[in-house]
């Protein structure tokens, strides 16, 4: 059923020409992980002055919208919630802005979902994400996912980014994290 979410999703964001990238639980799926999560994350190369393309996409796309002031949440939070209602999965279309973000979605790779090519946050783009994000869950994320791939990624690049994220108040100690989950995973 998500498998079907996603392809429809990526099809009309590509005759759209809307950039975008799957992450989160559904980007973990690709890279091997085995995790139960029913919801969609997306982010778009749009910023929030395009909320009421993407609420025309989701129409289009039979998907309900959550928020009850859509414009204003999407402004808030640079979040557009939204479900689709007959597999009561829930999708949250991210808006982006940064320059990492931007680098990202340059970096996005094409995985077959079904018979067509959705694009997912890359290796190091789905890490440096889930560690920003912080949560447990996600920290058991990078964990299987730098299992799963060895050192077939770039430190490097994730290095670069984790510090450029610490450099906010909010995200201190990030390149830390990520050292100590290479280190308990093995990695030199």
């Amino acid at each position: 059923m998500v498998e079907q979410i996603l392809k429809r999703i990526a099809k009309v964001l590509d005759d759209c020409n809307v950039p975008y990238m799957v992450i989160g639980g559904q980007a973990a799926l690709i890279y091997g992980l085995v995790r139960n999560t029913r919801d969609i994350d997306i982010t778009l190369g749009v910023g929030t002055e395009k909320t009421a393309d993407m609420l025309s996409i989701c129409e289009k796309l039979g998907l309900k919208v959550l928020s009850e002031s859509p414009l204003k949440f999407a402004q808030d939070t640079l979040v557009l919630p939204v479900e689709d209602p007959r597999a009561r999965i829930r999708i949250d279309f991210m808006f982006s802005f940064s320059p990492y973000e931007k680098t990202a979605l340059k970096r996005a790779e094409p995985a077959k979902t079904g018979d067509y090519p959705v694009r997912f946050a890359s290796r190091e783009d789905l890490i440096i994400h889930k560690i920003v994000a912080g949560r447990a869950v996600d920290m058991e994320d990078v964990k299987g996912i730098l299992i799963k791939c060895g050192k077939s990624f770039d430190v490097k690049y994730i290095r670069h980014w984790l510090d450029e994220f610490a450099k906010m108040p909010e995200c201190e100690n990030l390149t830390g994290r990520f050292e100590e989950l290479l280190k308990n995973v093995g990695h030199k």
